[in-house]
């Protein structure tokens, strides 16, 4: 047993180095309305989120907007809890609310970093970034007072019609779609199952300097590590265990054979105060009807 859940714990900690190089820092926002016809037998109800790109001078980081909003709003109930806490350890509760995947473009190194998040770990995932192959056309639109022009291409079994925005030059857009000269604002497949539109564009707000005394993490209760971590740096999150597609593949594999061992092996290297979780067999909640992905297999 001991020998299984050391075996377990090497992959779940499997961490690939990499070269260290400067972060780069977001200096816009595009906004999208996300929406996704999971359910071909449902096209009237689809999945449909506020999704963000933080653009910097050459990368780009797309996440739920909806995420970024609840958590400052949670950060402020936290301070606010702790203030009135006799103990500073306040009972509240934190929703899950946005999709948790996060993608990191990093058009010059042709690298892709995925965030996802496997029960109390968060991973960051590389791999290649996507090649597309576009057909770019004259026509142009305009979009927030960004001047576009518009391109076609085929990627994961769908065909895409995108606007583009020469004037921001950098080769990234929203989830997965990148590679043509200028920051994709607005794309959509040709069916309208999956849709990226646009709804905004507004320049960040600079960080300020933390002036308090430095914190230790592991003196954080888990509820609160990730509340000051700082959206414009283009980087997953500092505690997420950086890995490869192959070595996380083998960490969702020993999750589905011996879900409980993955989880004690977890919570033993996130130290004493780490969010105990019990796996419970059985049916859970029902889920949405899925039968359309945004990845489609190649006809």
């Amino acid at each position: 047993m001991k020998k299984q859940l050391l075996i377990t714990a090497t992959l779940v900690l499997a961490v690939v180095a990499g070269r260290a190089q400067k972060t780069d820092i977001a200096r816009m926002m595009i906004h999208y309305k996300y929406s996704w016809v999971q359910d071909t037998a449902n096209r009237a109800h689809p999945f449909t989120e506020n999704m963000v790109l933080y653009i910097g001078n050459s990368d780009g980081a797309y996440r739920s907007y909806d995420a970024v909003v609840y958590k400052a709003q949670f950060k402020k109930a936290f301070a606010e809890a702790v203030a009135a806490s006799p103990d500073g350890r306040p009972m509240i509760n934190r929703k899950g609310v946005g999709t948790p995947t996060e993608y990191y473009q990093y058009p010059n190194q042709k690298k892709l970093v995925t965030k996802e998040d496997l029960l109390v770990n968060s991973y960051a995932v590389t791999g290649p970034m996507p090649a597309i192959e576009w057909k770019t056309s004259g026509d142009t639109a305009t979009f927030g007072g960004l001047h576009c022009q518009k391109a076609t291409g085929h990627f994961k079994g769908r065909d895409y019609i995108v606007w583009y925005c020469p004037d921001l030059p950098v080769h990234t857009g929203p989830w997965k779609l990148n590679g043509l000269p200028g920051v994709i604002v607005d794309a959509r497949d040709s069916k309208n199952e999956v849709v990226f539109q646009f709804d905004g564009v507004e320049k960040t707000i600079p960080t300020p300097p933390n002036s308090g005394p430095a914190v230790d993490e592991k003196d954080v209760p888990p509820i609160a590590r990730d509340l000051d971590d700082d959206m414009n740096l283009i980087a997953p999150p500092p505690r997420a265990i950086k890995t490869t597609e192959k070595e996380f593949e083998k960490v969702k594999e020993a999750l589905r054979k011996n879900p409980n061992g993955v989880l004690q092996a977890m919570n033993a290297a996130n130290g004493p105060k780490a969010d105990h979780i019990m796996v419970k067999a059985g049916p859970g909640p029902a889920r949405p009807v899925m039968n359309n992905p945004v990845e489609l297999p190649e006809k």
